[in-house]
């Protein structure tokens, strides 16, 4: 049995990952790029930090999933802050993290409102940034209503990479998801205004990737509305140059008070998620790592320190960034280093499982086992079950580990050896993880060990501290020798994909 692993980010010159033949067609200078960007990079993201500052308060259209609220800290989604700051007041507070994370490779700006509607601000921003902190890599995400006046701008300001959140290309689509846009000082509603974004989208695109900046595309997945439509999107923005597609899930709880979510508007279960990227990748690369992070967001993805890094705390700060940058160059060799290894590490283990005795081959090919893991970065199996707020699923098969998605949970265990018995949190995990057969952490409760058996989900502490690929290869391989493929999985751990 051999096993590869498929990364859904990386390039070979630049050392960040196994799917070169999914970057093959970029030069190698853009290759390059995604190599530190936690964001544009899956495996990047296990080892490299981001942060956005809140500098654009206004919009220029409305989506009927989004509520911009501020000082909101129990939020974790896109248009939440706590507070927004001017341009001087977001470069102090970028040199401050730079120099106090200095794994922290990303700035971006992401809102709360769009960046290109406040362009003065977001401009100045970047302006500074570019001259005070040549070493961190400059994103802009927008809705790309104001994106092709513009571009000239972005370019000027070297910002590298730009996402742009397209949920559809056909204006009838478009019509239940924006309510009204803001275009040439009027404000314009239906068909007509998802007409023009939707050609405002496209245009800015086809113009960022003729410039060789690298492109993004978000799409937020909204059963019943553009679930259908998707494919679609993908195919075109590939079409068209875009680099990567994030498919999001549609966060439509009531009490964030959006539209989508007063109205009753599901969002998707893990599974139509998991089967729309499928449905899309076969069109691009997808982006599956993605946390919908906040835009005030600051630290690796899936936590946030912000709170560390407020207004007053900076202002008792004396920061050297001149030292700070030779430190941070420091950190970051250390990080492609450790990367290295453990490239290396895995690459052996699947040699060894290449080199084992293959099995009888049989009428039907061997299924493939989703896994959960919990792991705190780094990319490898380091974290207790209790304390995990999100856990990393991977699938893997007879041919290759593939990285599939992010699944959030509320935190069971608040510290110490023993978890408490927060058994409805524990039922709410255990539903989460529905479909995953196998669960690696470094560490997890009685109770909980008992509860993840009974629901058909093995837990697994055996492999702490080891590269996830690896751990999950090797898991798979256990189960492969043990007979337990041999049986389709429980019927509440199958997936409806």
């Amino acid at each position: 049995m051999e096993l590869k692993v498929k990364s859904q980010g990386g390039c070979a010159s630049s050392g960040c990952g196994s799917s070169t033949d999914r970057l093959a067609h970029l030069p190698e200078a853009i290759r390059a790029k995604v190599n530190n960007h936690p964001c544009f990079s899956e495996d990047a993201h296990h080892h490299y930090a981001r942060m956005h500052v809140a500098v654009a308060p206004a919009c220029n259209i409305q989506c009927h999933y989004c509520n911009r609220k501020y000082d909101c800290s129990n939020e974790s989604r896109p248009g939440v802050v706590s507070e927004v700051l001017s341009p001087d007041q977001a470069v102090k507070k970028v040199l401050a993290v730079a120099a106090n994370i200095p794994q922290m490779t990303v700035l971006g700006i992401a809102g709360p409102g769009d960046p290109l509607a406040n362009p003065e601000r977001t401009l100045e921003t970047f302006r500074q940034l570019s001259e005070k902190a040549p070493d961190i890599r400059l994103c802009v995400s927008t809705n790309g209503l104001a994106l092709p006046e513009l571009v000239d701008e972005i370019c000027k300001h070297n910002i590298e990479h730009v996402t742009i959140t397209i949920n559809c290309v056909d204006p009838d689509v478009g019509a239940k998801i924006y309510p009204w846009i803001f275009w040439n000082n009027r404000r314009i509603k239906g068909r007509k205004a998802a007409e023009i974004l939707i050609a405002q989208q496209q245009k800015g695109l086809e113009m960022l990737v003729e410039r060789g900046v690298l492109v993004k595309v978000n799409s937020v997945l909204i059963p019943g509305v553009n679930d259908a439509h998707l494919k679609e999107v993908s195919r075109v923005v590939k079409a068209k140059g875009a680099f990567l597609h994030n498919v999001m899930p549609l966060i439509a709880e009531p009490e964030h008070g959006t539209f989508y979510g007063l109205m009753g508007q599901r969002g998707p279960t893990n599974e139509e998620l998991q089967t729309l990227q499928d449905a899309c990748a076969g069109d691009m690369a997808m982006m599956r790592h993605c946390r919908q992070c906040r835009a005030d967001a600051v630290g690796m993805l899936g936590e946030d320190r912000g709170h560390e890094f407020t207004l007053d705390k900076i202002e008792t700060m004396e920061i050297d960034y001149a030292a700070a940058m030779t430190r941070r160059a420091q950190v970051h060799a250390e990080i492609e280093a450790n990367r290295a290894a453990q490239r290396q590490q895995s690459g052996e283990v699947f040699v060894s499982l290449a080199s084992l005795k293959r099995p009888a081959p049989k009428k039907t090919e061997t299924r493939p086992v989703l896994m959960a893991v919990a792991t705190t970065g780094g990319g490898v199996v380091n974290q207790h079950f209790g304390h995990a707020r999100e856990f990393l699923v991977y699938e893997a098969s007879s041919t290759d580990v593939r990285f599939i998605g992010v699944r959030k949970v509320d935190l069971y265990c608040s510290g110490g050896d023993t978890c408490g018995d927060a058994e409805t949190t524990l039922q709410k995990t255990i539903r989460t993880l529905s479909g995953c057969e196998v669960v690696l952490c470094s560490k997890i409760g009685y109770e909980p060990w008992g509860m993840l058996e009974a629901a058909g989900i093995t837990p697994n502490g055996e492999h702490a501290i080891e590269p996830i690929e690896e751990a999950v290869a090797t898991v798979y391989r256990e189960m492969l020798e043990s007979g337990r493929l041999d049986s389709a999985p429980a019927p509440e751990q199958r997936m409806s994909a």
